[in-house]
């Protein structure tokens, strides 16, 4: 099977932008990856965008971002105070950000979430994502929820032992007011990586839904 390679060459620096609703489903969803493409491409830029949040989670998102990226990355973390459950309500608003986005930084890849995840402001940020970004290479990521929503990917990206357990320490250490929740455990997390291990023929894995993928270079 012909991979699709993360390491860059060291004339250009790769550009991510990660957008999450809230403020630990960037890490949930694709954390193993980010440190993947950390690790992999030194001088990485990325732009980290959270839409919802309180002062509380607000500080738990910018320490997150930090101990992911770590300082071989140049990372600019941006955490709104958009009302959670209410984004399709906002989404005039929510619009408007975007807009500045596109103009403020053109990355290579973003990473989003899922159009068909079953909460409603993932869903959002996905469809603005996709009206704003239309020359670019997007990611749909998923995050695990009483709703339920898990599907069938078509795109996967290994990770090993180490950065399985790096993503499920990190993600407990900087979100401790989500520790009451029954689902935020690494038990959760670590199984969801492991079934889509096995779908990929590896140990671990992300999995990510890509709608459209161009392969080769078109003039």
């Amino acid at each position: 099977m012909l991979p699709l390679l993360f390491k860059q060459s060291d004339v250009h620096r790769m550009k991510v932008l990660c957008l999450g609703a809230h403020c630990d489903d960037i890490e949930i969803g694709c954390g193993g990856t980010i440190l993947r493409l950390v690790e992999e491409n030194p001088g990485i830029e990325i732009l980290w965008k959270v839409f919802s949040s309180d002062k509380v989670r607000k500080k738990e998102a910018e320490k997150s971002a930090v101990l992911f990226t770590g300082n071989k990355t140049k990372v600019k973390c941006v955490v709104g105070s958009y009302r959670d459950g209410f984004f399709p309500y906002l989404g005039y608003q929510i619009k408007e950000e975007f807009e500045a986005l596109k103009t403020q930084f053109s990355p290579d890849l973003v990473i989003t979430h899922h159009r068909d995840d079953l909460h409603q402001d993932h869903r959002l940020i996905s469809e603005l994502t996709w009206n704003t970004f239309r020359d670019h290479l997007i990611l749909e990521y998923e995050v695990p929820k009483y709703d339920g929503g898990m599907g069938t990917p078509n795109l996967y990206v290994p990770i090993d032992d180490e950065v399985c357990s790096k993503k499920l320490k990190l993600i407990l250490e900087a979100f401790e007011s989500q520790k009451q929740k029954s689902w935020f455990t690494e038990d959760c997390f670590r199984s969801i990586l492991r079934l889509r291990g096995i779908e990929s023929n590896s140990l671990y894995a992300e999995a990510f839904y890509c709608r459209k993928f161009i392969l080769g270079i078109h003039k």
